[in-house]
C-alpha cells in the first residue's frame, strides 16, 4: 500500500457503497421499507402509478448527496481518523525498513538481512490485515447509512413519480456496462427534486458553508450486499 493511498483510504472506502442498495430498493418500488410513519404514508397513499414518463435517478448520488448523507459519511469519516493516522504510522515505519533494506543489504551479514526481511514480512503481513479490517468495519457503517436514508428516501422517489407522471424510474448510479442503462439525458434525472424534498422533510440542515464535503460513491463501484457485506479489496503493495 502507497502512503498516497493511505492519505485518502477514507474517501476511497466510500466507493465501496450502494450499488446493491439501490437494487433492493429501486426508485420504482414501493415495497421499500419505510422507517417512519410519514414515508409509510407517502409511498401508500391513493393513487396508482399510471403515468407514461420515465425518469432517471442516480440512487447513490441521491444517499450521499443529501444532507443527512452528508453528516453521517462525514461523521464516519471523523470517527475513522485514528485509524487513519495508526495505519499511516505503520506504513510509514515499513518504508523505513523497506529503505533500510534497500541500501543496506550488500552492507549486512546473513543473519542480519534474514532477519530484517523477516521483520519487514512479519510486519507487513499484521498491516495488511488492520487495512483490510479497518475497511470492512468502515463498509459496514457505511451501509448502514445508506440502508437507513434509503428505506427513508424510496418512498419519496414513489411518490415524486406518481405525482409528476412518471411510469417508470431507471437507476443511473452505475454506468455502462456494470450498470444496465447505455444512456440518460439530464432532462430526465430527478436526482435533485428528490434530494431536495428529502432535505426538507429530514430536517437536517445543509453543511456549513466551506465544510469539507465526505467524498461521493463513485459510479461503477463493486457493491457488497447489505445483509452479507464481503471484504474489500485490499491494494497490492509497492
Amino acid at each position: 500500500m502507497t502512503s498516497k493511498f493511505l492519505r485518502v483510504l477514507l474517501a476511497v472506502v466510500v466507493t465501496f457503497t450502494f450499488s446493491a442498495l439501490a437494487q433492493t430498493g429501486s426508485a420504482a418500488t414501493p415495497s421499500a421499507a419505510p422507517a417512519s410513519p410519514a414515508a409509510s404514508n407517502a409511498a401508500t397513499a391513493p393513487g396508482p402509478i399510471t403515468g407514461t414518463k420515465v425518469g432517471a435517478i442516480n440512487i447513490e448520488g441521491a444517499i450521499f448527496g443529501s444532507n443527512e448523507g452528508q453528516r453521517d459519511v462525514a461523521a464516519l469519516q471523523k470517527k475513522f481518523e485514528p485509524k487513519q493516522n495508526e495505519l499511516k504510522s505503520q506504513n510509514d515505519e515499513l518504508d523505513g525498513l523497506k529503505k533500510q533494506l534497500s541500501t543496506q543489504q550488500d552492507k549486512l551479514n546473513e543473519d542480519a538481512l534474514a532477519n530484517l526481511k523477516k521483520q519487514i514480512e512479519s510486519k507487513q503481513k499484521l498491516f495488511d490485515r488492520a487495512v483490510q479490517d479497518a475497511q470492512e468495519e468502515f463498509g459496514t457503517q457505511q451501509q448502514e447509512i445508506g440502508s437507513r436514508i434509503l428505506n427513508k428516501i424510496a418512498p419519496l422517489i414513489v411518490s415524486y413519480a406518481r405525482d409528476n407522471g412518471f411510469g417508470m424510474i431507471i437507476d443511473t448510479s452505475k454506468p455502462w456496462p456494470q450498470g444496465p442503462v447505455l444512456l440518460a439525458g439530464e432532462a430526465m434525472d430527478i436526482t435533485k427534486p428528490v434530494v431536495d424534498a428529502y432535505n426538507a422533510q429530514s430536517g437536517v440542515p445543509a453543511p456549513a458553508a466551506g465544510a469539507a464535503k465526505p467524498a461521493a460513491p463513485k459510479p461503477g463501484a463493486t457493491t457488497p450486499k447489505p445483509a452479507t457485506p464481503k471484504p474489500a479489496e485490499t491494494p497490492k503493495q509497492k
